[in-house]
């Protein structure tokens, strides 16, 4: 049986802590922390992160449903976090599809899942699932493929 490394063992905490931060308006660009506020990580392990998020009246389009690029956001973020709970650091987007199945009103509460797929050389897989917590039915699902960039620099000219 192979050991782990403390460090192995602590990868779920980093982004836990990062999501959690974002939420709370203790970190992030001021999109993030409106989309993010109010999360509530349930479970943090290696390949997956589980929250909970009651969508705000600020989040909401003129429907009065949840807004879907608020929506979108929501769901990338927790995409890297279940990303980095397998590799200790984080990853960008090159590749998010989304497909919606319902609305989800101001005030609902969702349960929103990320699950680590697979990993191919400086690419990983994530499915994001969000659901209504009341029923359990499907809200959205999404695929990304998320890549390591060692210089952070040029991820943001991409």
């Amino acid at each position: 049986m192979e050991k782990k490394t403390m460090e192995e063992d602590s990868f779920h905490l980093k982004p836990r802590k990062w999501l959690e931060d974002v939420s709370h308006g203790r970190y992030g660009q001021e999109i993030e922390i409106l989309t993010l506020q109010g999360l509530h990580v349930v479970t943090a392990q290696k390949g997956s992160i589980r929250c909970t998020f009651f969508v705000p009246k600020t989040l909401v389009d003129r429907n009065g449903n949840w807004h879907t690029g608020a929506m979108a956001t929501l769901m990338d973020h927790i995409g890297a976090a279940a990303v980095a709970t397998t590799m200790g650091h984080f990853k960008v987007s090159v590749n998010y599809d989304i497909s919606c199945f319902s609305t989800v009103k101001a005030e609902e509460e969702v349960e929103i899942e990320g699950k680590v797929l697979s990993h191919k050389g400086k690419l990983s897989s994530v499915l994001v699932e969000v659901k209504r917590k009341d029923s359990g039915e499907m809200v959205a699902l999404g695929k990304q493929w998320m890549a390591y960039i060692d210089d952070p620099m040029k991820a943001s000219k991409l």
